[in-house]
């Protein structure tokens, strides 16, 4: 593989010591000010040089009033010298300095004896606006979507040590490009704690470091595609996610019912498909565990159709009423792609996450990763490497448990006592409940407007269901998919009351 480029090309005529580069880094003559804006000085005005030789002296002028209007050359940045600019672009001197001086009667520009030519402070261009397209709730009073874990429980006391001792530690070839598969410190570090707490068959040359479960996803999807998959199967109701992730590959889902048990067998056989996405530990939204018989009979259909089952691991590790259950992949991991991530139990910022894939599939899904972000970052790795192998992480997850636990368990009590007779269904486990009220609460769309006016936000099961394309169920109970964990048990009790009142 052919190295990046390490810098610009300096071929161009004068960037060998010319100063126009100092628009480019806020230099002039080799002396920083500071204040550059990234774009070279004779990148900015080379359309205007190419105007016929009648109309270049008033183009030069403009482009450079027209970048400092718009903010590309900021107050206070230095130009080039007008014998520097002027040789780069390839004009006259007279042509440079009799736009300088225009500029600067103009105020565009400011200069001073033997102090060179600066961008004045007249102008107040507008600068861009970055916008935060960041998810955000539309609850303005409550929110209980689910998905999102105590951010305030990041340790970040444990992270800062560990990211020192990183930066101490590490060799500087280490900062070089990463195995496409991940740090081997890393990688066996996931596999011991995989093989422990969730009871995989980790293998650390088929692992594979990635940010986060939706790049596992499109990775295996991408993979699939070129092998001839134009299709996988989805659980209904189930993460709107996946249709996405799939679709930006070129493979269509199907989505497939559940029953009480799990992902039922007989629509799966029946869709023809050989690819399936599931949640077995606590399937998303629904809140149930796969059965053991649900189980072998998901395994049995993969081998008697040489398929794959992609495992979402995604709250593995939080059950409150008992040993979490092992992960499937564990059954059989030549039929079995698992996934999962930091996302809830550290923070879903850090894009932190691994797929293990079985061996038939890992050399296209390591090229995949190479030739998608050549590896993910080293420090990262390294430092999560640390933080796991020092025992930090387990801390991190005993910490999440206590917490999920008793928010959880203050959710069903503040349901029980605004909600009379609401049944909450599902596993004791994960960082969301699924509530059903009565249907004296109903109906569900009504219910569900009143809430919003009242500032809450909430969502219904019927959302996250496929085929009923996001509309609410037509009876009148309620089914609510209630997110708790990013909330502290003072706030849960409070916005089931708010949403009471609102109802």
């Amino acid at each position: 593989m052919t190295s990046a480029p390490t810098g610009p090309d300096d071929s161009r005529p004068g960037s060998a010591d010319s100063t126009a580069a100092g628009v480019r880094d806020g230099t002039a003559d080799g002396v920083p000010d500071g204040t550059g804006d990234g774009t070279a000085a004779w990148e900015l005005l080379l359309p205007a040089v190419s105007a016929p030789a009648r109309a270049r002296g008033r183009a030069l002028q403009e482009a450079l009033r027209g970048s400092v209007r718009s903010g590309r050359l900021t107050p206070g940045t230095r130009l080039p010298s007008s014998r520097d600019l002027a040789a780069d672009l390839g004009v006259s001197r007279g042509l440079v300095t009799e736009a300088y001086e225009q500029l600067t009667a103009e105020g565009y520009l400011r200069s001073g004896q033997g102090a060179g030519t600066w961008v004045g402070d007249a102008v107040r261009a507008a600068r861009p606006r970055a916008r935060d397209l960041a998810p955000r709730s539309p609850g303005d009073r409550a929110d209980f979507v689910p998905g999102t874990p105590d951010l305030s429980l990041f340790p970040r006391s444990a992270w800062a040590a560990a990211q020192r001792g990183v930066l101490a530690e590490l060799p500087h070839e280490s900062l070089g490009y990463p195995d496409p598969r991940g740090l081997p410190r890393l990688r066996t570090a996931l596999a011991e704690l995989l093989t422990r707490r969730r009871g995989v068959v980790a293998d650390p040359e088929r692992l594979v470091v990635v940010s986060g479960v939706a790049q596992a996803t499109a990775l295996l999807a991408s993979v699939l595609h070129a092998r001839g998959v134009r299709t996988a199967g989805v659980e209904d109701p189930g993460s709107p996610q996946h249709d996405a992730l799939y679709a930006s590959a070129g493979v269509g889902t199907v989505p497939l019912p559940l029953d009480d048990e799990g992902l039922a067998v007989g629509p799966l056989r029946a869709s023809g498909v050989r690819t399936v996405v599931t949640t077995p530990a606590h399937q998303f939204p629904t809140g149930i565990a796969y059965s053991a018989r649900r189980r072998a009979e998901l395994l049995d259909w993969a081998r008697s159709v040489d398929g794959l089952v992609l495992e979402d691991d995604y709250d593995g590790d939080f059950r409150y009423d008992r040993a979490p259950v092992g992960a499937l992949q564990g059954l059989d991991p030549e039929r079995v792609a698992y996934t999962g991530s930091v996302s809830k139990s550290l923070a879903p910022g850090l894009r932190l996450g691994w797929l293990l894939v079985p061996e038939w599939l890992a050399d296209d899904v390591v090229e995949r990763k190479r030739t998608t972000d050549l590896g993910h970052p080293t420090l990262d790795q390294a430092l999560f490497a640390r933080f796991v192998e020092r025992g930090d992480y387990d801390r991190q997850l005993r910490v999440c448990q206590r917490a999920y636990r008793e928010r959880r368990d203050a959710l069903v009590a503040a349901l029980e006592e605004h909600f009379p007779g609401s049944r909450v269904s599902g596993i004791a486990a994960g960082l969301h409940a699924i509530a059903t009220l009565p249907e004296r609460y109903g109906p569900e769309e009504r219910f569900l407007a009143r809430v919003a006016d009242a500032g809450v936000a909430v969502h219904a099961l019927a959302a996250y269901g496929h085929a009923a394309d996001g509309e609410g169920t037509a009876g009148k109970e309620v089914r609510l998919v209630l997110g708790y964990a990013h909330l502290t048990p003072g706030r849960i009790r409070a916005g089931v009351a708010l949403m009471a009142r609102g109802e």
